[in-house]
């Protein structure tokens, strides 16, 4: 991931959706907010773009390490989407709008396996 990776694309999606995120999930109830859905779902999220700024800057030119890193962020983006789910059966989302954010974590995944896929190039 050589290069800044505020520039990629995976990693300004990420970046958006976890702000989105945030931004709903505050009028949750406070009980969420601490250790519960909200602040799972607002962590998972963060994380995605946590691990990708991380990755790159551990050992720059390393792929093999930006690599394990990607590999983490993909499991960020579907822990969200598991938080997503759980959000709709506390009927503290409406199911329209998680299906959204759980349609866009998808889309980050598969991009995360993309790229993921070209760090193992040769």
């Amino acid at each position: 991931m050589a290069g800044d990776v505020w520039t990629l694309q995976v990693f300004q999606r990420a970046y958006r959706l976890s702000l989105d995120l945030r931004r709903a999930s505050q009028s949750w109830p406070k009980a969420e907010q601490y250790g519960g859905v909200a602040d799972q779902l607002r962590r998972a999220s963060k994380s995605i773009c946590a691990l990708l700024v991380e990755g790159a800057g551990r050992q720059p030119g390393s792929d093999a390490e930006c690599k394990r890193y990607v590999m983490m962020a993909i499991g960020s983006a579907d822990e969200a989407r598991l938080w997503c789910r759980y959000a709709v059966d506390l009927e503290l989302a409406g199911p329209a709008m998680a299906q959204a954010w759980q349609n866009e974590l998808s889309e980050i995944a598969r991009m995360l396996h993309g790229l993921r896929n070209h760090l193992s190039e040769p």
